[in-house]
C-alpha cells in the first residue's frame, strides 16, 4: 500500500507537529486538517454498545479506540479499530494498518466526513470491513469488498433491523440495541 502525501510539503509536518487541547483529536482527511472536539455521550455509548456485542459473541480481537492509522490520502483516527490479535503490537501512534479486519465510525457533527469522505481511505488501504453508524439517518452500514479507492458491496439497514457482520465476526449486530 502506498501513502498519499499532501500536495502542501509542510502540510504533513505541520499536522504531525500539531498540539491539539486534552480530549480532542486531529487527522489529515484529504488534503484538510480536521479537529475534532470531544464526543458527546450518545456516540460513545454506541461504540461501546458494539463492543459489547463484538465480545458477547466470543469474537477475538484486538480493540483500538482512536487508533492512528496512516491511509492512502491521509491519517484517520476512527471510533475503533478491530484487529487480528497482537497487530497492534509494538506499533506506533500512527501506523500503516495490517491486520485490521474492520474500522467502526460513527456519525459526528460532520457527517460527510465518515459517510464519504473517509471511505476511500479506508478502502484504499484494503481494510475488509467498514462498519458505519449514521446517527443522522438512523442506519448502519456495512461497506465490504475494497476495491481500489471504494468498496464495491454495502448493505444499509434501518436502526432495529439486524445486520448480519460476516466472518471472521460471524453473528447478527442488534441495531436495536445502538440508542436505547
Amino acid at each position: 500500500m502506498r501513502t498519499v502525501e499532501p500536495e502542501d510539503p509542510y502540510l504533513l509536518t505541520d499536522f504531525l507537529a500539531m498540539e491539539t487541547p486534552e480530549g480532542y483529536r486531529a487527522e489529515l482527511v484529504a488534503g484538510t486538517i480536521v479537529v475534532s472536539p470531544p464526543q458527546d455521550g450518545t456516540h460513545e455509548a454506541v461504540i461501546g454498545r458494539i463492543l459489547a456485542q463484538v465480545f458477547r459473541f466470543g469474537c477475538e480481537f484486538d480493540v483500538g479506540a482512536r487508533k492512528g492509522l496512516i491511509v492512502p490520502g491521509g491519517y484517520y483516527i476512527p471510533d475503533g479499530t478491530f484487529t487480528v490479535r497482537d497487530a497492534m503490537n509494538d506499533q506506533p501512534p500512527w501506523w500503516v494498518p495490517s491486520g485490521v479486519v474492520l474500522v467502526l465510525e460513527v456519525t459526528s457533527g460532520m457527517p460527510m466526513l465518515e459517510r464519504e469522505i473517509k471511505r476511500p481511505g479506508y478502502a484504499a488501504a484494503r481494510i475488509p470491513l467498514y462498519l458505519l453508524v449514521d446517527r443522522h439517518q438512523r442506519a448502519v452500514l456495512l461497506h465490504s469488498r475494497p476495491d481500489g479507492d471504494d468498496y464495491t458491496a454495502t448493505t444499509t439497514v434501518r436502526l432495529g433491523t439486524p445486520l448480519p457482520l460476516p466472518a471472521p465476526f460471524g453473528f447478527e449486530l442488534d441495531t436495536a440495541d445502538l440508542f436505547e
